[in-house]
């Protein structure tokens, strides 16, 4: 289980890569839409072949189904609630909605993260090593989400806040990915499963909501191509 913490922390610490950087360099628009271009690839890749195929092959399509559905109704919930309070536009560089409170911007970032790190948890089930492949997808898609938040938020937030903010997101990572490994450690293959395409449900509709719209929006067209880039990048990755 601190295994998992710790590689869920790992996950969770790109964030506060991503907000030192996003800090501390002047960063164009346009690179922080092409890296996330590049971290929405990789993320995608991730779910398709470390989460879905895995849980495919683990209890077959029925729980598959189950989960993707029920994790993307979740996170929709969740995200509309985080939306009313002004959570929208958190991970935009050119800044959040101007109602946004730091409540909302603090729970969307643990909206977006935990399922991820949940994952990184669940993959040490059953005796076998870390899903370097995944860990490693979740770390790059977190430096440009850190980055282009982060950018956003310092024009209304401190310093000081916002860095507290990104460490209490990867903490609460390193928890949520304990928590996947603890409560499903003893759980059958159907269960897992369930809960494994759950957390792909929900970061397939975070992909879609909240990072693919921020990518297009400062990298233009080219951001087709380096998603594409970023998913072939995880696919061999995931393959090797």
């Amino acid at each position: 289980m601190l295994e998992a913490g710790f590689w869920g922390l790992v996950g969770g610490a790109a964030l506060i890569v991503g907000a030192l950087a996003g800090l501390l360099v002047r960063v164009p628009f346009k690179v922080i839409g092409l890296v996330m271009a590049f971290g929405v690839g990789v993320l995608f890749s991730a779910v398709a072949f470390e989460l879905t195929a895995e849980a495919y092959d683990r209890a077959g399509a029925d729980a598959v189904v189950i989960g993707l559905f029920a994790g993307a109704v979740v996170f929709f919930l969740g995200d509309a609630v985080i939306d009313r309070y002004g959570g929208h536009r958190r991970k935009d560089p050119a800044g959040p909605q101007e109602d946004a409170s730091g409540a909302a911007l603090l729970l969307g970032a643990l909206l977006d993260g935990i399922p991820e790190s949940a994952a990184i948890g669940m993959s040490l089930i059953g005796g076998g090593g870390i899903g370097i492949p995944f860990v490693a997808a979740v770390f790059l898609s977190n430096v440009p989400e850190g980055v282009s938040a982060t950018v956003g938020m310092k024009k209304k937030h401190s310093t000081a806040y916002i860095l507290g903010m990104w460490v209490a997101v990867a903490v609460a990572s390193g928890l949520a990915a304990m928590a996947g490994y603890a409560i499903l450690g003893g759980a059958g293959d159907t269960a897992h499963a369930v809960v494994q395409s759950f957390a792909a449900g929900a970061i397939l509709t975070m992909l879609t909501d909240t990072m693919v719209p921020e990518a297009t929006k400062h990298a233009d067209k080219t951001a087709g191509l380096v998603t594409a880039l970023g998913f072939t990048c995880a696919f061999l990755l995931s393959m090797a």
